[in-house]
């Protein structure tokens, strides 16, 4: 499909910036339209890393206690990793936050403290890639750069009726919005067509009515518009299981931490084996959990000693039973931590 600028009816810019004005969303990490303020690169590129693959509801929390422990860059660059990985616990992707480090630190050493300020320059940096380096870009340094999230993703497949099957279409879509971004506010283009697509165009039930982009959505009243943008049909994921071991003494639980290369890598957990494809024995409970590639069941079996079991030489630390929210412990296995301690309850 060719997209010309001819076809685009009226200011798309405009229109959207005119509705950011009234309707944007008040975010921890924003910095509202009008209001004269200056995006701090460090808290734009924090929110943005968290934010990937996680909602807004769920970064919130999170983005207020790392701001308030690390204000800075300089400040998160010399955290301890363990202190980072625990305070990440329950946000998932955890390489994100072995990345959130990385980057920071060579922020500090290569760059005097300061984030670079064009989409090469952060790209460059350890954990950004293109959309990443696109939104600090824009939102932080008033770059015209191309912006697309899921949310965006939504309101330009919609507005120019592109019905190329994800991934494909993401070609189309990039060069659709191309030829919108506006030099002047970019960054509030990119968050407001952000804001569009979760308040507005949303995956069901969108509120054309109240759209500012209605005149010329060439989607609208269409009986089918929620199957835009079109996606590829889901494969099945495979399910795998494994064991975690509960060693208690004295009040206290042995935890290992995780290489950090793998599912979960760097963070305090439940030592245990591979995770493979059939259950290897009955134990006393056990977790469903989803990953992005695969399904898990993790059943708890008690042991003995600390020194048994195929991952007896990692390293590991007794913790308190009863301080076990400090541990920092995955989603994962804090489910299946709560999950033992209501049955011994």
């Amino acid at each position: 499909m060719s997209v010309q600028t001819s076809d685009i009816v009226g200011d798309f810019a405009g229109r959207l910036l005119d509705w950011y004005d009234q309707s944007a969303r008040v975010l921890p990490w924003r910095i509202a339209p009008n209001s004269g303020g200056d995006p701090d690169p460090y808290r734009v590129w924090l929110a943005e890393v968290m934010l990937q693959q996680t909602t807004v509801a769920a970064v919130a929390g999170y983005f207020a206690r790392f701001t308030e422990r690390w204000p800075t860059v300089a400040d998160l660059a010399a955290a301890g990793d363990a202190d980072v990985m625990a305070a990440w616990a329950g946000l998932g992707y955890y390489a994100r936050a072995r990345n959130l480090l990385a980057c920071a630190r060579v922020v500090m050493r290569d760059h005097g403290g300061r984030f670079p300020d064009s989409e090469a320059g952060l790209r460059a940096l350890p954990g950004i890639g293109d959309y990443t380096a696109a939104s600090v870009a824009a939102i932080a340094f008033g770059r015209a750069a191309v912006v697309i999230d899921a949310n965006v993703e939504r309101v330009i497949a919609r507005h120019r009726l592109i019905e190329t099957p994800l991934p494909m279409a993401k070609r189309e879509i990039r060069a659709a919005l191309a030829l919108l971004v506006p030099g002047d506010r970019p960054g509030d283009f990119a968050q407001a067509l952000m804001d569009l697509g979760a308040t507005v165009c949303t995956p069901r039930g969108p509120a054309c009515a109240i759209c500012p982009l209605m005149a010329d959505c060439r989607a609208r009243g269409r009986a089918d518009i929620e199957r835009l943008p079109v996606k590829p049909p889901k494969k099945a994921k495979p399910h795998r299981h494994g064991l975690a071991h509960w060693i208690e003494q004295d009040g206290q639980l042995w935890l290992v931490r995780r290489p950090d290369k793998g599912m979960l890598g760097g963070m305090r957990a439940l030592p245990g084996g591979e995770w493979g494809e059939v259950p290897s024995e009955s134990g006393i409970v056990s977790v469903d959990h989803g990953f992005t590639h695969f399904d898990l069941t993790l059943t708890l079996v008690r042991r003995a000693a600390p020194h048994e079991g195929p991952d007896a030489a990692a390293e590991g630390l007794w913790w308190p039973i009863a301080d076990l929210d400090a541990a920092g412990l995955p989603t994962l296995y804090r489910k299946l931590t709560d999950k033992m301690l209501e049955r011994d309850a």
